[in-house]
């Protein structure tokens, strides 16, 4: 990759791998962190990362660097531990986004993670699995199992809307 190819690639991911790793972890200051340390770890492997694969790599890597953070900042929570009373709301909201949100915040970390590559940003399951190391079967499965927990959580789409 030469250095023009990695300006682009900046210019052309950055946005995109920032808003998926705050969406993920909810603290500006340290996704801009885990997105630049990406970035150098890019710089520092640039003979090495076709310029095709640079936007998969990016976004591994920068996946990567944020599971290395959630797991020396906070412990992760089993299915086993998360009450499902928490996965219905009652209230009528009237901020769409801010009912995502809250949903969003009931998955465990890697269903988050694969819901907003594929839903957020378009990402196939195949790219999915390179990105977290898992199978297509894996990621479909855990796809499958956050979608089932975002839709008891957020109920009957009329009253969202």
């Amino acid at each position: 990759m030469t250095v023009a190819e990695y300006n682009s690639c900046v210019d052309k991911y950055s946005d995109g791998v920032y808003r998926f790793i705050l969406k993920n972890i909810k603290d500006e200051d340290n996704a801009k962190d885990i997105v630049q340390d990406a970035f150098v770890k890019m710089w520092n492997k640039r003979e090495t990362i076709n310029f095709e694969k640079s936007r998969s790599y990016l976004f591994t890597t920068a996946y990567h660097t944020m599971i290395d953070y959630i797991r020396k900042d906070k412990k992760q929570t089993s299915l086993e531990n998360v009450n499902e009373d928490n996965y219905s709301v009652n209230t009528g909201f009237s901020d769409t986004k801010e009912i995502i949100n809250e949903a969003l915040e009931k998955l465990t970390d890697i269903q988050k993670s694969v819901i907003l590559l594929r839903d957020y940003e378009g990402y196939s399951y195949k790219e999915i699995g390179e990105i977290t190391d898992l199978n297509e079967s894996q990621v479909k499965v855990y796809i499958y199992r956050a979608r089932i927990i975002l839709k008891n959580y957020i109920g009957n789409l009329e009253v969202v809307i």
